[in-house]
């Protein structure tokens, strides 16, 4: 990899200045460190991204109802997505796998830990929360909301972005419909939402349209460890698990 990276031709450099008028910004050493995270990640693990929709009528029909009953711990669909794919992991542990350095060993992890991407000034962070299968929406939205508000004002140490075992990152708030998110290493596998979309269905008693949301997902694997028939799997279960998630 390492002669394959030295082979490549050099940057092109050009002078922007001789065609118009430039602004020239340093780049922050957060935005620094993430591109070169990120670009070692595109260049080393082989990305397939799966996509897929969960229809989610009856999820948002719970989550409006708590949302209308808790108005000061309402839940954005984040929060039953960590839940449910905790649970999911544990029916497909090579999802919350890691490959060691050589790509020889596949380590399986026996704990459900999440991260889960925020936007903060200037970049990128992706917190982990802990053993989310064991724990309530309730405890989950609120150790997210706390180390989200972290990350956004303080920073996050190492160890609070260590230890994840699939990462999740959502669009939902700003729009799209599918994209191809970029694994965070050693994770194997990552999972990227884009806006909720409404879908002519048929009803189930009279046949008859009727419009029910939808949640655009993109997972991409790592396709060394994963393959397509078990990620399209693994996004179906996580909706089966999706229905059965439980609001307190």
């Amino acid at each position: 990899m390492t002669d394959f990276i030295a082979s490549l031709p050099p940057w092109p450099e050009a002078d922007f200045a001789a065609f118009g008028n430039v602004e020239v910004k340093p780049r922050t050493k957060m935005q620094q460190l993430v591109g070169r995270f990120l670009g070692r990640n595109w260049i080393r693990v082989p990305h397939v991204t799966h996509h897929d929709e969960i229809d989610v009528t009856d999820l948002e029909l719970r989550r409006g109802a708590w949302n209308q009953d808790n108005p000061g711990a309402k839940m954005s669909p984040v929060i039953p997505l960590v839940k449910a794919l905790a649970l999911t992991l544990t029916k497909f542990p090579h999802f919350a796998a890691s490959l060691d350095a050589s790509g020889e060993k596949l380590i399986e992890k026996r704990y459900a830990h999440i991260g889960v991407a925020v936007d903060v000034p200037g970049g990128l962070l992706v917190p982990v929360l802990r053993d989310c299968d064991k724990k309530s929406l309730s405890q989950i939205s609120t150790e997210l909301a706390a180390i989200a508000e972290k990350a956004r004002t303080k920073g996050l140490t190492m160890q609070e972005m260590a230890g994840g075992c699939i990462s999740l990152s959502s669009l939902g708030h700003i729009g799209g419909t599918a994209f191809t998110p970029i694994i965070n290493a050693p994770e194997v596998a990552i999972l990227g939402l884009t806006k909720l979309q409404l879908r002519a269905c048929p009803a189930k008693n009279d046949g008859a349209i009727e419009w029910r949301p939808h949640l655009p997902v993109s997972l991409s694997y790592d396709h060394r460890v994963i393959n397509g028939a078990d990620a399209a799997r693994f996004v179906v279960a996580l909706g089966h698990q999706l229905s059965e998630v439980q609001f307190a």
